[in-house]
């Protein structure tokens, strides 16, 4: 019962964050946290989940063209790197815990908000884009996101894209730092994270492509899911308070 359980959440997950471009890794880490999956094989789970449904994402929002490779390039450079240095680094579990449990308030806090950008965008300076990606990038691969969560607002806040382009940069975004993450964690050995997948992993996959598909269908033509992310902000602040204080 607690195995469908924890597929269905994974879908709907998949549905309400392909939606907006994102490969859905902090939803999957806080579905993983409420139902008590090992910290040891949550963050190579969410990203190998990111990599399906953000490619998902990507292929859909730019076959719509809403993509713009002079945006992604810059943070990709500085993000790749940095990702694949987070991935190989094994934090002690109690670190590890915290650190996710804020980052998913955090991220909880950003689904709540509907951030929209309405005026004509600004090229980003190169060198801002460099530094950003890089920063994103360290922490997509210390706890197992691909980062587009907080890469959306920064282009929408700064005003260096419009809504929808911002999803499809992210979603791109999120998949080349889910698999630096993941090639780091692999190469740390025998004892690398990524031989320690569930081993019912393939359902959630599959749960994870379907929902994907149909999220960002959706999502790139059709719907503002504002109402469902704000229902997923409450159960990502759960999950976060629980890692930080159990």
């Amino acid at each position: 019962m607690i195995e469908i359980l924890i597929i269905l959440a994974i879908f709907v997950v998949a549905v309400l964050y392909s939606s907006v471009g994102h490969g859905g890794a902090s939803g999957y880490l806080a579905v993983m946290a409420l139902f008590g999956i090992s910290a040891a094989l949550t963050r190579p789970t969410s990203l190998t989940l990111n990599l399906f449904v953000a490619s998902i994402a990507f292929v859909q929002f730019y076959r719509a063209k809403f993509f713009d490779w002079k945006i992604f390039l810059p943070f990709a450079v500085g993000s790749i790197p940095m990702a694949f240095v987070g991935g190989s680094i094994q934090l002690p579990t109690t670190a590890y815990k915290i650190i996710l449990g804020v980052t998913l308030i955090l991220v909880a806090i950003r689904l709540a908000i509907n951030l929209k950008s309405e005026r004509e965008p600004n090229a980003p300076n190169f060198w801002i884009c460099l530094l950003i990606g890089a920063f994103l990038g360290l922490i997509s691969g210390l706890v197992g996101v691909g980062g587009g969560i907080f890469l959306t607002p920064i282009l929408l806040l700064l005003n260096w894209t419009e809504t929808k382009k911002a999803a499809g940069i992210s979603a791109l975004f999120i998949f080349v730092n889910s698999a630096a993450g993941l090639f780091g964690s692999w190469l740390q050995g025998k004892d690398s994270q990524i031989a320690n997948l569930p081993p019912n992993v393939w359902f959630w996959v599959g749960a994870a492509i379907i929902g994907g598909i149909i999220g960002s269908t959706l999502g790139s033509k059709y719907f503002n899911s504002l109402v469902l992310r704000r229902v997923s902000a409450f159960g990502l602040m759960i999950a976060g308070l629980k890692l930080i204080f159990t």
